[in-house]
């Protein structure tokens, strides 16, 4: 069975498919015309499903003129890796109808499509995630990019794909502590969005961290469809809409700015506890009920996920790393904030003593 969502921008309107064992007929999957590709892929996901990517393509009429393998890890988000991938591209002789295919989780995706937007101006291409956390948010709604030495994500362009393919079969080969970190993506849907989703992971959990086929494609698609809804609203973040998105990534970003992007954290992992932070902060200010937070930080340990970051870091030196938000206007900090499970907004003015606050009971 294949689910499919329809992402519809101003940019354009693409499909998100959705369904098992889809990669070993990739070609038949793609909206567009078989021609010329590029593969992008890292080294720890070539091992398990480049092959039979590069099959199906060519199978079906497509002649991949490279295959790009760069290193696994957001170290790779770097303008150093961007600069070498492109070169590597370029001497190939692609020409605007060439595309990239993007085989991996959130950084190759991210890294991938940044190439296309800015190789020749612009290069059509395909997101093929094989994590939770890509297949719920990053390979959705055409935000790609790299990070700087100040920050997660600040070099970037909003670039659509022509297509997502989500093969659900490609979490069996992942780590549990991946699966984890990906839930609390999905879980950020429900908070934000979606109160009846809420109740329903609540009641589902277990399953979906332990492999459920069902339970996983009804949480996949209904997250990608919660983000389709969103980005089609607002799909270049100017109107406060799509910014609802980045729930519990103002903090998150930084603590992983903090962890300076290793092991100690994975991107899903700083969401989570930046989650907890978001409600607590919510709390604070009398906006959301006395209670939110401590039952979203009970769901979230239910699912194995951390809710306090695993090392310590000062709140001067977090609101330092937050400084470079980008949903910050004129030096001033913005949040997104509950009114309740399924209802957030984004909101600004908080006082530094009310932050502060927050960071020193949650840090």
């Amino acid at each position: 069975m294949i689910e499919t969502v329809t992402v519809d921008t101003a940019s354009g309107a693409y499909p998100v498919l959705i369904g098992s064992g889809l990669l070993e007929n990739l070609g038949v999957h793609l909206p567009i015309e078989a021609g010329r590709g590029v593969l992008i892929t890292d080294e720890n996901v070539a091992q398990h499903y480049r092959d039979m990517v590069l099959a199906a393509l060519e199978a079906s009429g497509w002649n991949i003129l490279c295959v790009c393998t760069v290193a696994a890890g957001e170290g790779s988000k770097s303008f150093a890796t961007a600069e070498k991938l492109c070169g590597e591209i370029l001497e190939n002789a692609i020409d605007r109808g060439t595309v990239v295919f993007a085989l991996g989780g959130g950084v190759v995706g991210d890294l991938a499509g940044f190439a296309a937007a800015i190789l020749l101006r612009g290069v059509p291409f395909v997101q093929i995630p094989t994590t939770l956390l890509a297949q719920v948010d990053s390979s959705v709604g055409g935000k790609t990019g790299i990070n700087a030495p100040s920050g997660k994500n600040l070099i970037g362009a909003f670039y659509q794909p022509k297509a997502v393919i989500i093969d659900t079969d490609t979490l069996k080969t992942l780590p549990e502590r991946e699966i984890r970190a990906g839930y609390a993506e999905i879980a950020k849907y429900g908070l934000i969005y979606d109160v009846a989703f809420w109740d329903w992971l609540q009641e589902n959990v277990q399953k979906l961290l332990s492999g459920d086929s069902a339970a996983l494609r009804r949480a996949v698609a209904r997250s990608c469809a919660i983000k389709a809804e969103i980005v089609a609203k607002d799909e270049k973040e100017t109107d406060d809409i799509r910014a609802l998105l980045n729930f519990g990534h103002t903090f998150g970003h930084a603590l992983e700015r903090a962890a300076e992007y290793d092991d100690r954290l994975r991107h899903g992992e700083a969401v989570a506890v930046g989650m907890v932070m978001a409600a607590n902060l919510s709390e604070s200010l009398a906006l959301c009920p006395q209670g939110t937070a401590e039952d979203i930080a009970d769901h979230l340990r239910s699912a194995g996920l951390p809710v306090k970051p695993p090392f310590s870091i000062a709140p001067q030196e977090m609101m330092d790393y937050m400084r470079y938000d980008k949903k910050s206007r004129a030096g001033v900090l913005r949040f997104v904030l509950l009114w309740e499970i399924g209802r957030a907004f984004v909101g600004g003015g908080v006082s530094e003593d009310s932050l502060t606050g927050v960071l020193r009971k949650c840090l």
